[in-house]
């Protein structure tokens, strides 16, 4: 049986012409490796029209920010609900009657003015940490009226907009003629 040579305490392989590792000579010859793979890559036109080609790069030059990377994870994922629970309520109290306008019964009004309430109303008998909360409870029967009036209101200019676009079209013209050539007599 062949005795099996110690390979604990194990000599770099050393390169005979030079003398250095084998590994050490290919770590410096990376870079020669890599620049070669990205002149293949340019000739073969992987790198011809990639997105935000000929345009600036966005914010070069700028004050660097060390959360530059989180926000644009957000904006690229659009990523919402991370606010504190009072600027949460601030925002969506801002963009509730957008949201209410969206809707066309009144139930659905009513139901999301009441999960507002809910939510401002929790929000106040919760500890926060952050900003405080000064977002107040609406009253559901004055935005259900207010509701009410810009819903008519839309309804009107809808209704007004059809007449408005006929009396500025011109009536179309008749279709003309088409002259069709044919052979008589052959």
């Amino acid at each position: 049986m062949a005795e099996q040579p110690d390979r604990s305490h194990r000599e770099p392989e050393l390169d005979e012409r030079t003398g250095r590792s084998a590994a050490a000579q290919r770590m410096q010859r990376k870079n020669e490796w890599v620049d070669h793979q990205l002149r293949l890559a340019m000739e073969r036109g992987e790198f011809d029209n990639l997105p935000g080609a000929g345009k600036p790069i966005k914010d070069l030059g700028a004050q660097h920010d060390p959360d530059w990377w989180i926000k644009r994870l957000v904006e690229r994922e659009k990523i919402t609900g991370v606010l504190p629970p009072a600027l949460q309520l601030r925002k969506d109290d801002a963009e509730l009657d957008a949201r209410l306008d969206r809707h066309t019964a009144e139930s659905e009004v009513r139901r999301v003015l009441e999960e507002f309430n809910a939510r401002v109303m929790k929000a106040r008998y919760t500890p926060v940490d952050g900003p405080p909360l000064i977002t107040m409870p609406r009253d559901v029967e004055a935005e259900v009226g207010r509701w009410r009036a810009r819903l008519h209101e839309r309804r009107e200019a809808a209704r007004k907009q059809p007449a408005a676009q006929q009396a500025e079209t011109p009536e179309p013209e008749p279709p003309r003629k088409r002259w069709r050539w044919s052979r008589k007599g052959s």
